[in-house]
């Protein structure tokens, strides 16, 4: 007998534990919970110092890899342009210069 109401509380249990789902379904969604202030606070705080995080990294990286791109004094153009133009020996003053050849097709 024991075995048989053991055999007969399993699908008592599997019905109630559905019901309480569907009634605990059915009032949450009649009864939402309201955003938590919380919680976009925290989401704001974060962001805010991933940012200071992300300009320590770049001020970080300028700071050591700034001269690398910084322009040396000697190789800025010089004030004549043509100082540094050396004639070819092969070059035709008097003469156009040539089309360019036309595009062949693949």
């Amino acid at each position: 007998m024991v075995v048989v109401l053991l055999a007969l509380s399993i699908p008592v249990v599997v019905s109630a534990s559905g019901v309480y789902a569907a009634c605990d379904c059915w009032w949450r969604r009649r009864h939402p919970a309201p955003p938590s202030p919380y919680t976009h606070r925290a989401a704001r705080l974060a962001e805010r110092d991933m940012l200071l995080r992300a300009e320590e990294i770049v001020d970080d990286a300028y700071a050591a890899l700034g001269p690398l791109y910084d322009r040396p004094a000697a190789a800025e153009a010089p004030a004549d342009p043509s100082a540094g133009l050396k004639p070819r020996p092969d070059a035709t003053p008097d003469r156009a210069p040539s089309p360019p050849a036309p595009a062949q097709k693949p």
